[in-house]
């Protein structure tokens, strides 16, 4: 595979893609030099004059993932290079970029990752039919048919793949549906989030890119939404370059491809990847200097504009005005004509999916905060209160549980007036509103634990559950407010992404020509802050404001969009409290019982984590397991009683809760079932076993019972369940209560063979999982976690029968045929 990449970007072609780079560079670099100055005169300029937003309610917390990972888990990874599928450890953090690693072990070893994938630009698809469409995209002239595709030789039903225009594709698989759809609720996120790169919290920075970038695309003749506006500066730039790069080399290198037809669209992703890295390397030098260029520049024309304010802005007034007069007429024909007639269609294909994901956000907090109630009505102490809040402080950055929200977004569609307005695609849309949806989360979440704080020490018992409602009721109307206030801005900043850029697509090639002509009206002193292709813009936007701002008042009247009317003023209630902005507050080391050095290691937890059920067999190399330590929002409605979960487990069978016997030692007391190794020995000769150490001294490493693999060991074979049924009927009397715990797949596999799908036909209750973790491991939180031992000889502590797994040979002791004798030894021996 290396030597496509060398064969075809030798030396000479990688020149040229650096002098290509380099060219797009320079040109955006002029821009934004321009635009940097511009953006820092309107940062002054809103500093001293002050602006008039509207008050919000809700607190807002900087940092909400600090001291935060988002997920972990195993799934498999299809490998190009030998063509198999390998488990794969998977770490997301708190930067959203997915880490691989051989094993588990290895990355709680510290050791490097085999890669980290930034997920900005990327499409996570669940159907091989998608990817084919996609795939067909990168090289017209080759097709490729869904039956003659190599990943569908050994590819399962569950496929997810990382899909890219440039980069190299990733792609993995799961079991079950269930774990497949939770997975694809992480890589969006992933996605989302990445995909967010641009901080609006500088004020000078972000506005001079994102105009460079409006103003550089306009120059080339690409006037609206840009679908590839994706993460960090560096990276948005890579694809700028690569927008005009891409075609020249498909053009220059396709033909010279040989091979089958998958083989080289392989190879062209293979060059494509190797390009964009290239790229992506010399943009991030070159805009790290552009940016220092500038802030070393920074000071000087700070202290011109705080001297000279007065006299830019009536200069800038006095050319706008001119130029107003000279524009303003064909910018109000272009708006009656052919932008009116479409604002309240525009405007209603944004409200709808916009108005319903709000909405499920609100219903999705407000179930969390009835549960928070209901809990706190069984068991009233501060402790188990302190353990609810710290689960739901993570809301927000919850994939699976705003998942609800995020999809009534998805369901955005602007056929028709996509093509009118040119409008590159939705997603630029969809996107901004799902990360609105989770900083208002957020925000709700944060500013209830706020309130409900300041009284915690004070109440108990009847009081504190009447806090709790009343901080509800409050937290809810706060929301409401600021949801209507940010629905409204949202709609007022779409309708202008959609309606300027078509206008100005129209009125620029006009007066182009002209505009140069207003350069002499502006002192040479201040030419640096007034720039007449800004204030041309300026221009043409003031001429749609109003009708902008009228369409979005009279959708605010009507009742069915919850929207809040402008004259609605709502006072802060809370006066004091803004003033704890910033308190963040630690529920498990104030109300858990926690505290100390121990427990400040603990503090990395996990937003959300994945288990097998525990009436779900154990997976192959773990797939989709736990992670120890952590205790997170349950993601179904599986809360159990608290005075159940000491004793007893429960297994959601059809909706019916039906207890079952408990891992805890008090459950192994149970006439008739073997407590301890030993005991089991003595009845059968065991092939293999496996042995955890118990709670009481670690932290389940796996909650499925299994023993994570060594980093570069591989599972042999898994035992099926036929092969480890008693072969005589006295044993089998035996252990009854045994049947229930130990679990093993239908199949064997060969990790270094293809990954054989899941049966069609399996029991759905084998895929039962939850997602989330499960109440029997509520107590492990707070206990050191340790590696599982590898070698179970060892082992001298009594353990669960669950967590062995046995295989009976052909030559069993001799057993009576009606085996009452042998059950009465067994029983005795218990």
């Amino acid at each position: 595979m290396g030597d496509i990449v060398s064969t075809h970007l030798d030396e000479g072609r990688r020149q040229i893609i650096t002098a290509h780079t380099r060219k797009v560079m320079t040109e955006f670099g002029k821009v934004y030099r321009q635009q940097y100055a511009v953006a820092l005169f309107n940062s002054v300029r809103f500093e001293i004059e002050g602006g008039g937003n509207a008050q919000i309610q809700l607190l807002h917390r900087k940092d909400p993932l600090q001291d935060k990972s988002i997920f972990s888990g195993d799934l498999f990874q299809y490998l190009d290079e030998n063509k198999k599928w390998r488990n794969r450890f998977i770490y997301v953090g708190n930067s959203y970029n997915i880490s691989f690693y051989d094993s588990r072990l290895a990355y709680e070893r510290g050791l490097h990752s085999r890669e980290i994938v930034n997920c900005a630009g990327y499409k996570v698809l669940t159907s091989m039919d998608e990817y084919l469409d996609l795939l067909n995209s990168c090289l017209p002239d080759l097709k490729a048919k869904r039956e003659s595709s190599p990943f569908l030789k050994s590819a399962p039903s569950f496929v997810l793949i990382l899909w890219h225009p440039y980069a190299r594709h990733h792609y993995f698989t799961v079991r079950t549906e269930k774990e497949q759809t939770k997975w694809l609720a992480v890589f969006q996120d992933c996605i989302r989030h990445t995909n967010n790169g641009l901080s609006e919290d500088n004020k000078v920075l972000t506005p001079a890119f994102t105009n460079s970038l409006r103003l550089y695309r306009q120059a080339k003749g690409h006037y609206g939404t840009w679908e590839m506006m994706c993460g960090d500066p560096t990276q948005i730039l890579a694809n700028l370059v690569m927008e005009t790069l891409y075609p020249e080399l498909r053009t220059q290198i396709g033909p010279r491809l040989k091979g089958k037809l998958q083989q080289r669209q392989r190879n062209w992703m293979l060059i494509s990847d190797a390009v964009y890295r290239q790229v992506l390397t010399q943009t991030r030098t070159q805009h790290r200097a552009l940016v220092q260029d500038c802030e070393v520049e920074c000071p000087r024309l700070d202290a011109s504009l705080r001297t000279d304010m007065d006299q830019i802005i009536s200069s800038k007034e006095h050319v706008t005005g001119r130029m107003r007069a000279l524009v303003l007429a064909d910018a109000e024909q272009v708006l009656k004509s052919n932008v009116q007639p479409y604002i309240t269609s525009i405007l209603e294909a944004l409200m709808d999916p916009v108005g319903q994901g709000f909405s499920e956000v609100r219903d999705v907090l407000f179930r969390e905060l009835v549960e928070i109630s209901k809990n706190t009505v069984n068991d009233r102490s501060k402790e188990a209160l302190g353990k609810q809040m710290e689960k739901v402080s993570m809301l927000a950055f919850h994939p699976v549980k705003m998942q609800s929200c995020y999809e009534k977004m998805e369901q955005l569609s602007l056929e028709g007036l996509q093509q009118r307005f040119d409008v590159s695609s939705p997603s630029v849309f969809i996107q901004r509103a799902q990360i609105l949806m989770r900083e208002q989360m957020d925000n709700a979440v944060y500013t209830f634990e706020q309130l409900l704080y300041q009284n915690m020490d004070e109440q108990s018992g009847e009081e504190l559950i009447k806090t709790i409602q009343r901080c509800q009721d409050r937290v809810l109307k706060k929301f409401d407010y600021d949801s209507s206030t940010v629905r409204k801005k949202f709609f007022r900043e779409g309708l202008l992404q959609i309606i300027i850029p078509y206008m100005l697509k129209h009125l620029h090639p006009v007066y182009a020509s002209k505009l140069p002509q207003f350069k002499e009206f502006i002192f040479e002193d201040f030419s640096r802050f007034i720039l007449v292709e800004n204030i041309f813009e300026e221009v043409v936007l003031q001429s749609v404001t109003k009708d902008i701002m009228m369409a979005v008042k009279e959708a605010a009247i009507q009742r069915r969009h919850n929207l809040y009317r402008d004259s609605v003023i709502l006072g802060n209630s809370d006066p004091n409290l803004h003033l704890l902005e910033e308190n963040s507050i630690d529920w498990a080391s104030h109300y858990g019982g926690g505290g100390g050095e121990v427990d400040r290691r603990q503090r990395r937890r996990q937003v959300v984590s994945m288990i097998v059920s525990e009436d779900m067999a154990p997976m192959p190399y773990g797939s989709c397991l736990e992670v120890p330590g952590v205790e997170e929002i349950p993601e179904e409605n599986e809360m159990l009683p608290a005075e159940d979960l000491e004793d007893e487990t429960f297994i959601n069978n059809d909706h019916n809760l039906q207890p079952i016997i408990s891992v805890t030692p008090k459950s192994l007391e149970v006439p008739g079932s073997p407590d301890s190794v030993q005991q089991i020995r003595q009845l059968i000769r065991p092939v293999l076993e496996v042995v955890v150490p118990s709670a009481a001294d670690t932290d389940p490493v796996l909650t499925n019972g299994m023993l994570p693999l060594e980093e570069g060991e591989e599972i042999e074979a898994i035992t099926s369940e036929e092969d480890m049924m008693p072969k005589d009927s006295a044993i089998a009397s035996a252990i009854q209560e045994l049947e229930n715990a130990v679990r093993d797949e239908d199949f064997n596999v060969d990790s270094d063979s293809e990954l054989p799908q899941a049966s069609a036909k399996s029991s759905p209750r084998h895929h039962d999982d939850s997602g989330f973790q499960s109440p029997t491991n509520e107590n492990t939180e707070e206990e050191d976690p340790r590696p599982v031992a590898a070698d179970p000889k060892g082992e001298a502590e009594p353990v669960g029968p669950e967590l062995v797994m046995v295989m009976l040979k052909e030559e069993d002791e001799e057993v009576s045929e009606d085996g009452s004798g042998d059950n009465e030894d067994f029983e005795s021996n218990i």
